[in-house]
């Protein structure tokens, strides 16, 4: 099979793996690898916007404490302190590669700021309601215009490529680049580099319900994770709140701007506002606690939605604010200026992961990470709205910084034994991935969701083991396709998931479970070693 050989691998090519290709690219030949499109991943479907202190009656310390609360005391404090001081120049270089912000509506103001929940002042930059689409166009632009930085598309990463896989054995640990499966040919292409940065996103499509887009199936997690790199925090997933609720739109989300500009949730039929019977702050409380007090609500009442209702503002202001949401939701007869949008809680962001320092460095030589890929002790146990995208921005820059900087103590990659599919065959039966891809997200959905059990959590681990057996066997029998090694990832992140609910014997943030409903005085993250 084909054997590829640049300076930098970048596995993802969203926020954090296009802004890293963007200060390598000063100097190194860049390779992007895309599992789809170049714009297939979470990036091109965040609505909110970015977090950043850019108002003259906000501070770093406001942005940090209000960081720290949601993550409900897990976060890092070095690394919140971090991220928060480098994101007003994040904010800059994105305007100078020409996403064009909103501009600010009253007299002096640059940009207009919005605010979201759990944030204590309005600092959320913007560019109307599809801020992710505009930095992913901006920076595949910057990107595709580089001479330096090669884009490839329908690449399925497969496994790292590590000193195990050389011709001649080195236990190093260090990583070399990826095994891809390349859709255009069929086969396996081993793709090589000095230092490998992954930048994958996400496991959303563990869950039943996620507003992660068809790829998120955490493979950066799992693929690490077999490489010898610890996770940590993986039971933390968060539930965005309001994702419309339609049998013939799935995974739509309804973002958190539209209740830090006034939205309401309601009971259908009664009209009954019921958050501030959970939180003063009402729907401006964090994500989880807004998924919970919807998650209790429907379950109450045997509801299949609720409601969010922001018809009570007035329709230019509803239309300004939220164009893209207005225009899809009147194709589907919800005209939102006059009635309210029907809701239901969705799997949205993976707030655990790989194990990376400052430099976004994992535990092996060679391998980088950034994005929603790590658990970088920015989020804690739970994401403070629009805190992700700037993550991708300070995270993607350090990780090529550093390469930059440390590039002569990366050695070149060695002779590497090409993917050995001689004794495979052809697979007959794509049922079965298939259905184990139905039964795993179903049942990491009913028992590893919003509110846990022990009990449910050891049902889940028993069906994961049975189907990883069915899994590792197939894997070994047939040539890989696309939905096989999704699938192998899936159950390798929901056994992390699961593994990490078990050890955490107390509520917190987003991991709520009826046998520990307390929190412990002290806050420790849970963390897996393979």
């Amino acid at each position: 099979m084909p054997t590829i050989t640049h300076d930098v691998i970048i596995i993802g090519s969203g926020a954090a793996g296009l802004t890293a290709a963007i200060n390598l690219a000063q100097d190194r030949k860049v390779l992007v690898l895309a599992k789809g499109a170049l714009d297939g991943g979470s990036t091109n479907w965040a609505q909110g916007g970015i977090a950043a202190v850019l108002d003259g009656g906000d501070s770093f310390t406001a942005h940090v404490e209000d960081t720290m609360i949601a993550g409900a005391g897990l976060n890092n404090r070095k690394t919140v302190e971090f991220v928060v001081s480098n994101a007003p120049a994040a904010i800059e270089r994105l305007a100078e590669l020409g996403v064009p912000f909103n501009a600010g509506e009253d007299f002096g103001e640059r940009w207009h700021l919005t605010r979201e929940g759990g944030h204590s002042h309005r600092r959320i930059v913007h560019v109307d309601d599809a801020t992710g689409a505009a930095v992913q166009q901006a920076l595949v632009k910057a990107a595709q215009d580089n001479p330096n930085i090669t884009l490839m598309t329908d690449m399925v990463a497969i496994d790292l490529i590590t000193s195990r896989h050389g011709e001649k054995y080195s236990g190093d640990g260090h990583v070399w680049g990826v095994y891809a499966y390349n859709k255009t040919t069929g086969h396996v292409d081993a793709l090589l580099g000095r230092a490998t940065i992954l930048c994958t996103g996400g496991a959303g499509r563990t869950y039943l319900f996620s507003t992660a887009p068809r790829g998120a199936t955490g493979d950066g997690i799992a693929m690490a994770w077999r490489a010898g790199c610890r996770v940590s925090n993986m039971e933390m997933n968060q539930f965005h709140p309001t994702c419309l609720y339609n049998l013939e739109v799935k995974n739509f989300l309804i973002t958190e701007a539209v209740r830090g500009e006034g939205g309401r949730l309601k009971i259908p039929g009664t009209g009954y506002r019921f958050m501030p019977d959970f939180d003063s702050r009402a729907e401006l409380a964090p994500r989880d606690i807004v998924a919970r007090a919807i998650d209790h609500e429907i379950k109450r009442l045997g509801l299949d939605y609720v409601h969010l209702d922001i018809s009570h503002k007035p329709p230019e202001f509803v239309k300004h604010h939220f164009p893209t949401i207005y225009a899809r939701l009147l194709d589907l007869d919800i005209d939102i200026t006059k009635e309210p949008i029907p809701v239901v809680p969705a799997q949205h962001y993976t707030c655990g992961g790989v194990v990376i320092d400052l430099d976004g460095r994992t535990d092996m030589p060679g391998l980088y990470a950034a994005g929603e890929v790590t658990e970088s002790g920015l989020h804690g146990a739970n994401r403070l709205a629009s805190n992700s995208l700037l993550e991708c921005f300070v995270f993607g820059e350090a990780a090529a910084k550093h390469i930059r900087a440390h590039w002569d103590d990366l050695p070149a990659p060695p002779s590497i034994r090409a993917w050995d599919e001689s004794r495979v065959t052809d697979s007959d039966e794509e049922v079965i991935v298939q259905h184990n891809w139905r039964e795993i997200r179903r049942f990491m959905w009913d028992y590893v969701g919003i509110v846990r059990t022990t009990k449910r959590l050891e049902r889940a681990q028993h069906r994961i083991a049975l189907l990883a057996s069915e899994v590792d066997e197939y894997y070994g029998n047939f040539r890989v396709t696309p939905d096989l090694i999704e699938l192998r990832n899936l159950l390798e992140v929901g056994r992390l998931i699961v593994r990490s609910a078990l050890h955490r014997k107390e509520s917190r943030g987003l991991h709520y479970t009826l046998d520990y409903p307390e929190t412990l005085p002290q806050a420790v993250d849970t963390i897996l070693a393979p």
